[in-house]
């Protein structure tokens, strides 16, 4: 019998939202992950690689893990160590995972596994599109291949986490994001804006991780330091947990209340607005709508989603 699932292939740099996005994909019977390709972003590379692997060992799952890029297209970027630990898993100390990761580099392996299911792939970006852009210039018919790409990235209204302007994982590569956006016809978008939209009443967290499975432990001690680090921080009784919105926007697009498709460019070179995705909301310039961007979902199905996720055995 054939696999009428998804096939879902996941770009990340986990991190801690990451982490919490991954266990929500292991856990939908609707879709299969056929690979994790793996960018710095978060934390540095050897550290998001082994954080996958880890993952996917405390979860089961024997989903292929590809090293890619371990640094920006061109300019360095700083990390946000300082959210996740340095280990971007919170510092708890974990055992490493027992597997290793696979030889060839993440840019092949999208560009491979575009093949292997080509009209069919779901592609989720949850990080640096450092990787993405790599495989867009090895092969610009990458999305042709692509059923849809969906980004966790960009603040569309420049209410910036990083800078003023720009949201982290824009502002860690904008070139990769200027590629990647001027590559596919139509990109869905959940930005930083989208994410603070959305926010989970940190209570409810807590009674999540709660729950007697042992992703809802795993993911209990690594979070525990971005948990505190979001209160301290003065964000107030909601923690935002990105990524995640992204997983949701991707596997359940019958949560989107509301969405617009416009125009988008990434600032490359502006001197206070590096990295920022400049939307044309009133159509000036006459470009496509390369940019869906998710506006509001389904609260709900959000918290209903990220629950069943901790609570997976």
């Amino acid at each position: 019998m054939s696999d009428t699932r998804i096939p879902l292939l996941i770009d990340t740099d986990p991190g801690v939202d990451d982490a919490l996005a991954l266990l929500m994909a292991f856990a939908d019977p609707r879709h299969a992950v056929v690979g994790l390709t793996i960018a710095a972003g978060n934390v540095g590379l050897a550290h998001t690689v082994a954080n996958a692997l880890k993952l996917c060992e405390v979860c089961g799952v024997e989903v292929p893990v590809y090293p890619g890029a371990a640094t920006p297209l061109v300019h360095p970027a700083r990390d946000a160590a300082y959210v996740h630990g340095r280990d971007g898993f919170g510092d708890t100390g974990y055992a490493p995972a027992a597997r290793r990761a696979e030889a060839e580099h993440a840019a092949l392996a999208i560009l491979r596994l575009s093949h292997v299911h080509a009209g069919r792939l779901l592609l989720v970006a949850l990080g640096p599109l450092t990787n993405l852009a790599l495989a867009l210039r090895l092969d610009p018919s990458l999305p042709q291949r692509i059923a849809r790409c969906v980004v966790m990235g960009g603040a569309v209204t420049a209410h910036g986490n990083i800078t003023p302007a720009a949201e982290f994982n824009i502002a860690f590569d904008p070139e990769a994001a200027h590629v990647v956006f001027g590559a596919f016809p139509q990109v869905e978008l959940a930005d930083w804006e989208a994410v603070l939209a959305h926010g989970l009443l940190h209570a409810d967290v807590e009674r999540w991780l709660a729950a007697d499975s042992p992703r809802a432990r795993f993911y209990a001690g690594i979070s525990a330091h971005t948990r505190a680090w979001s209160r301290a921080a003065g964000r107030g009784e909601r923690w935002h947990a990105a990524d995640a919105l992204a997983m949701a926007l991707a596997l359940r697009p019958d949560g989107v209340r509301e969405a617009e498709a416009r125009p988008l460019a990434v600032e490359v070179a502006g001197i206070h607005t590096r990295g920022a995705t400049v939307i044309d909301w009133n159509r000036q310039t006459g470009d496509a709508d390369n940019a869906r961007l998710l506006r509001r979902y389904d609260q709900a199905l959000f918290e209903r989603l990220l629950a069943e996720a901790l609570a997976a055995r």
